[in-house]
C-alpha cells in the first residue's frame, strides 16, 4: 500500500501566495491621491466592461485589481455589510478601518483554507475627512489579508513600486484636482514607456481618457462623496 501523498502546510502557503502574486504582476495599476479637496482615484483601465473604482459607502471608495470576479465579488459584500451595519447602529460608524478589517477577514479566510485557491486581487480602501472623520484614509489590502494605512498616497497592481517612486518624486501636500489627476497619468505614460522602451517596440496604446478611470471622493459634496469624473472632464485635463 503506498503512502498518502504529503505536503506541508509552509509549501501549501507558499504555493498560494506564489499564485496570488502573479496573477497580480500581470495587473493593471491603480493609484489613490490626496489632493486639496479630498482624494482622486486613477486606475489605468483599457476596457469599458469593468470598474476598477467604486461607490461603497457615503465617504467611502474601494478601488481594485486583479482578477474582476473576484474583486467585484468583494465590492458586492462590502456594500451589503455597510448598509447593515449603517441600519443596526449608525451611519457614522461605517468606516473605512472599520471595512477593511470586515475585507481582512473575509480575504484571509480565503487565503488560510487549504483546498481554495487565493484571491488574486489588491485593494485601495478610501475615506474623506468629514463628520467624525478628521482627516482622509487610505488602507491597502493585499491577497493574504493583510493590511496597512498609506499616507498621502497608494498604489496597487504589477508594477506598484515603479510608480510609488514616480509619486515620492513628484506628489506635493494639497495639490489641485487637475494637477493630481495629470500625476497619475504621468507616471502611467512613464511606466509603459520603459516597458515599450525595453521590448523595442512602438506604444501599444495612448494613455487618453478612453484608456483611464477616475474617480474621487469630494469632501465638498453632500452626504454621497463619490463621483465619476465624466469623459469631457477628462479630456479638458488632458
Amino acid at each position: 500500500m503506498s503512502s498518502p501523498y504529503y505536503v506541508s502546510p509552509e509549501q501549501i502557503i507558499q504555493d498560494k501566495r506564489d499564485l496570488a502574486q502573479r496573477g497580480i504582476e500581470q495587473a493593471k495599476e491603480v493609484i489613490a491621491l490626496e489632493y486639496n479637496g479630498g482624494i482622486v482615484m486613477v486606475a489605468e483601465n483599457p476596457l469599458t466592461t469593468v470598474f476598477k473604482i467604486s461607490e461603497v459607502y457615503d465617504r467611502i471608495a474601494l478601488a481594485a485589481t486583479g482578477l474582476s470576479p473576484e474583486y467585484e465579488a468583494l465590492r458586492t459584500y462590502g456594500i451589503e455589510q455597510a448598509e447593515i451595519k449603517g441600519f443596526n447602529y449608525n451611519r457614522e460608524d461605517v468606516t473605512a478601518k472599520w471595512l477593511t478589517t470586515v475585507y481582512s477577514q473575509r480575504i484571509g479566510a480565503i487565503f488560510r483554507e487549504w483546498d481554495m485557491k487565493p484571491l488574486e486581487v489588491e485593494l485601495l480602501v478610501c475615506e474623506v475627512k468629514g463628520g467624525s472623520s478628521s482627516s482622509n484614509r487610505i488602507y491597502h489590502l493585499s491577497f493574504d489579508g493583510t493590511f496597512g494605512e498609506e499616507e498621502q498616497f497608494a498604489v496597487i497592481g504589477g508594477r506598484a513600486d515603479a510608480i510609488i517612486e514616480i509619486l515620492e518624486q513628484d506628489h506635493r501636500e494639497g495639490m489641485a484636482l487637475e494637477d493630481a489627476v495629470r500625476l497619475g497619468i504621468k507616471a502611467f505614460e512613464t511606466i509603459e514607456a520603459e516597458v515599450d522602451e525595453a521590448i523595442s517596440e512602438e506604444p501599444r496604446y495612448e494613455i487618453v481618457a478612453d484608456t483611464i478611470e477616475v474617480a474621487l471622493l469630494d469632501e465638498e459634496q453632500g452626504r454621497r462623496r463619490f463621483r465619476r469624473l465624466r469623459p469631457e472632464e477628462l479630456d479638458k485635463i488632458f
